[in-house]
């Protein structure tokens, strides 16, 4: 943070004059008055964070000044001194605007605790207006796309419950399955959505510090602490706070995050004090919490607590009729941020993309539309512009057309697994596994057995886990 700017209004030269000069010793832009009128002048023309205003000035009055000041800029801090200290002026003082007040003679320590707590609201209103920034772009469930009746319902759903105030909610379901627009069409659609909406990916900070964002720190709680420091939990104050990758929390944290659902109040690291919180609280996980619970590091308790409300989001496979609906939105989305003009998306690559497998759903579809359309010359997609694992399977199933029931792309065969019942996902994985049987694991000679390239072959056995 830059060195704030700092007003002193006091007309007694001494105290003006030592106090300038030990702010001036932190670091701070100091600007001094001896009247009111100068001190609003100064203000007008400098604009500084803080002004120190002391009540008794020749000619106008500090109170008068505060009210001058407020005028100008609502959100300006105002620190009031005075010598003749009572509650009733500490009132007045604080209606007409003055955020601190301090009686004299002060002590240096006593100003610099109160610079300390306003440089600290300073960096929690930069936080929650950039949070509110990151809101503006609302996303609702009429901005989430799918047409399959298995994800209908589970919208109209979540549409009642994002209804209720204070419901919390456990998101589960694969990875790139949607689950954080989900939770932020829950809030935007709830009596809340005027509220911060808070994310955190607990996979992603260490213990500790995942901690001290969620539950906030006081002053001298652990080494860096040098000031007092809000967490994700209070900053979220009457919105929701979105716990993405809620299984991957240690079982301290989890004992933590228990009684906040519990008793709806947090305690900073190093406090005394349990902090009141009207939360709504949303997690998400693709892990198998039940499985999680049984092997002892998922609390039981924890879990109950958070599936109050439990939302399975379908894998895109399961939904397979909302692909062409999600490629065609994706092409309008990066003819936009590419200036590309293509309309649509041969007929043959359409089915190829239905029969994918999308191991990594929604997510990995975005990818590869982003992909093709950079690759893309002409006004279609064409396959020449999709990566060789979705362009493949369509050799594959050409082959399976075949009327012989079994394949002979070199002398070698593999037979064909003809049932009704199997989908084409079990098939190739079949064939697949058959080659890699027939030359020993030799992935050259089972590449070449395929009719793929070694990569592609490569890239099935990740993914069907050989």
């Amino acid at each position: 943070m830059k060195s704030l700017k700092i007003l002193i209004i006091e007309d007694e030269k001494l105290i003006r004059w030592s106090l300038e000069k030990h702010l001036t010793s932190k670091g701070y832009v100091v600007y001094s008055a001896e009247t009111g009128e100068e001190g609003i002048k100064l203000f007008e023309l400098n604009r500084p964070e803080v002004v120190f205003v002391d009540n008794k000035l020749p000619n106008m009055q500090g109170l008068e000044v505060i009210l001058k000041l407020t005028s100008l800029d609502e959100e300006a801090i105002i620190v009031f001194m005075t010598a003749y200290g009572s509650i009733e002026t500490a009132v007045i003082a604080m209606k007409s605007g003055a955020s601190e007040y301090i009686n004299k003679p002060f002590i240096f320590e006593e100003i610099d605790v109160i610079l300390e707590n306003i440089k600290a609201k300073i960096n929690l209103n930069k936080e929650i207006q950039i949070l509110r920034r990151q809101q503006k772009d609302i996303i609702t469930f009429d901005h989430i796309i799918g047409e399959a009746p298995i994800f209908n319902e589970i919208i109209q759903l979540s549409r009642k419950i994002a209804k209720t105030k204070s419901t919390t909610i456990l998101l589960l379901g694969e990875s790139g399955t949607g689950k954080d627009m989900f939770a932020h069409a829950i809030h935007n659609e709830s009596t809340r959505n005027d509220k911060p909406f808070v994310t955190i990916n607990c996979s992603s900070l260490p213990d500790s510090l995942l901690e001290s964002e969620l539950f906030g720190y006081e002053k001298g709680a652990f080494t860096d602490a040098k000031i007092m420091k809000k967490g994700l939990f209070e900053i979220a104050e009457g919105g929701t706070v979105f716990l993405d990758e809620i299984g991957e929390i240690n079982q301290a944290t989890q004992i933590k995050l228990l009684g906040v659902l519990e008793n709806r109040i947090v305690r900073r690291l190093g406090g005394t004090l349990n902090i009141p919180v009207d939360i709504r609280i949303i997690a998400a996980t693709n892990r198998d919490l039940i499985k999680a619970v049984n092997e002892k590091s998922f609390r039981e308790d924890l879990y109950y607590r958070l599936k109050v409300f439990q939302i399975i989001l379908p894998s895109l496979r399961d939904r397979k009729e909302d692909i062409p609906l999600l490629a065609e939105y994706f092409i309008k989305y990066f003819n936009l941020q590419f200036q590309k003009n293509i309309k649509k998306i041969n007929d043959s690559v359409i089915n190829l993309l239905i029969q994918y497998q999308w191991p990594g759903n929604i997510r990995e579809l975005r990818n590869v539309m982003e992909r093709a359309v950079i690759l893309e010359t002409m006004n279609t997609l064409q396959a020449e512009s999709f990566p060789g694992e979705i362009v493949t399977l369509n050799e594959t199933t050409k082959t399976f057309t075949q009327e012989e029931t079994s394949f002979n792309f070199t002398s070698e065969k593999l037979q064909f697994p003809f049932d009704e019942n199997l989908s084409l996902y079990d098939i190739e994985k079949l064939m697949i596994k058959q080659a890699l049987q027939k030359t020993d694991f030799n992935q050259t000679k089972a590449s070449e057995l395929l009719g793929i390239s070694r990569d592609t072959l490569r890239y099935k056995i990740k993914k069907y886990k050989f």
